[in-house]
This record gives structure tokens, sequence and C-alpha cells, in this order.
């Protein structure tokens, strides 16, 4: 029988194939369009010196954020920072209880990778449910929706705010 290793419950990463370019894929990321596209209802970044970001303006390092999501109500709006991108492969930023979340984008077996790495999670037991378990499976439905997106496919987000209890709300 093989040893059983234990589970590190403090990060975890994901990864999804995607047939499109890497430019692409970075900047699905790494521009308030570009995640709005998949991901967020509204995407509202500022940077450094509180100019708001246009919706296909590159994201920069140290930019703030508020997240809307379909489903929930604008008072529902995480807020956080871009922590690092450098305009080509690599996104990073605070994401839930200000844990990093880091994006690397690749070529594989004549593929597009997008990995995904979420850290620093704290190891309490709420922690391991809501977020370790909680925030993965979210990630692995907006990734297959990202994956959709790009290669032209359909938008699998709920957008109905009175629809409840579906995956994506």
């Amino acid at each position: 029988m093989g040893q059983t290793t234990a589970t590190n419950f403090s990060e975890f990463k994901l990864r999804v194939n995607i047939k499109t370019s890497i430019e692409n894929a970075y900047k699905a990321w790494a521009t308030p369009a570009g995640l709005e596209s998949w991901f967020l209802r509204r995407a509202f970044f500022t940077g450094e010196k509180g100019a708001v970001r246009e919706p296909d303006a590159a994201l920069q390092d140290n930019d703030e954020y508020i997240f809307h999501f379909h489903g929930y109500p604008d008072s529902m709006a995480p807020k956080g920072k871009v922590l690092k991108t450098n305009g080509k492969n690599l996104f990073s930023f605070s994401f839930s209880k200000g844990c990093p979340v880091t994006i690397s984008i690749f070529s594989e077996q004549d593929e597009t990778i997008v990995e995904l790495f979420e850290s620093q999670l704290p190891t309490d037991e709420q922690t391991i449910k809501s977020h370790y378990i909680g925030d993965s499976k979210g990630w692995i439905f907006y990734l297959t929706n990202l994956k959709s997106v790009l290669e032209g496919g359909l938008d699998l987000r709920n957008k109905k705010m009175e629809l409840k209890n579906v995956i994506t709300a």
C-alpha cells in the first residue's frame, strides 16, 4: 500500500487548457473588460492616484479593485489589490481573506495553460470549509467558464438575480 500524505490546506493549484493565445488569456485576467467577459458582473479598478482604469486598459501593480458578481447585490462586493502583473503571462491579486491568487499562463504540449494558485489560506477548520473547499469549487466553475468563453462558447454564468441556489450564485 502507498503512503498517504497530508493535504496542505493553505494552498491549492488548478489548471485548465484553453485553445487561445497566451495574449488573449492574459487579457481575460488583466483588463476590467476581460474579467467581466467570464468572471464578474462589474470590475472596477483604480490606479495608485485614484484614476479609474478604462475597460480595456491593462491593470497595473497596486491597482485597487471592487468586484461585483452576478447573483449578488452591490453590497456584497469584495475589495482587493493587484499584487503583480508583468503585461504578458503573470497576474496576481489579493482575494478572499486577502490571500494571493496568482495566474500563470504558458504553453504546454501546444496548448495554452492557465494555472491558478491560491495560497496563504488560514488552516482553521472554518476556513478550510469555506475557502479551501469553497474557493476551489468556485474557481473550477470560473476556469471552465473562461475556457468556454475564450474558445467561442457560451457564457455559463447565472445572470438572474432572482434565480437562487444554482452553482454560480
